[in-house]
């Protein structure tokens, strides 16, 4: 037993340098390699990740603003109804009354032709009235004539 005890000390004296070399190497490769990589990717990851941040803040204030540009669309359509329908109604009220006023207006010629008229009935009687002497006596004459012939 002793000599197998010694043999492993021997393995273990040889196995040390070894030993050292491999914990010298671990550290020189945490310092030198495996830091600066995860330093790198470290630096991705906010890089990417500053990136989304950035793009979600992005979309949204479009969103905000696509929300107001409707909201001031709806805004101006409701602006643009009103307008029309208070011009349909001046149109509507100016029609109204240009007919109210034709009415008027030819209403207006009705009574001076009435009046025209009944001042030509009147002017006809006169001039009827002062011929009826002398047609009365034309048509007694053109009956006696007929009856003596």
């Amino acid at each position: 037993m002793e000599s197998t005890l010694h043999a492993l000390g021997g393995i273990l004296l040889r196995a040390t340098p070894t030993f050292f070399l491999v914990f010298l190497l671990t550290f020189y490769l945490k310092k030198v390699f495996f830091q600066p990589l995860e330093k790198v990717l470290q630096q991705r990851y906010e890089a990417t990740e500053g990136s989304r941040k950035l793009a979600e803040q992005t979309v949204e204030r479009a969103s905000a603003k696509a929300a107001e540009y409707e909201a001031a669309m709806r805004t101006a359509r409701a602006e643009i109804y009103k307008a029309r329908e208070q011009s349909f109604k001046e149109l509507q009220e100016r029609r109204a009354a240009d007919t109210a006023a034709a009415r008027e207006r030819a209403g207006e010629l009705a009574r001076e032709a009435k009046a025209s008229l009944a001042a030509d009935v009147e002017v006809a009687k006169v001039a009827l009235a002062a011929n009826v002497g002398s047609l009365a006596g034309q048509i007694a004459d053109s009956l006696l004539r007929q009856s003596a012939a």
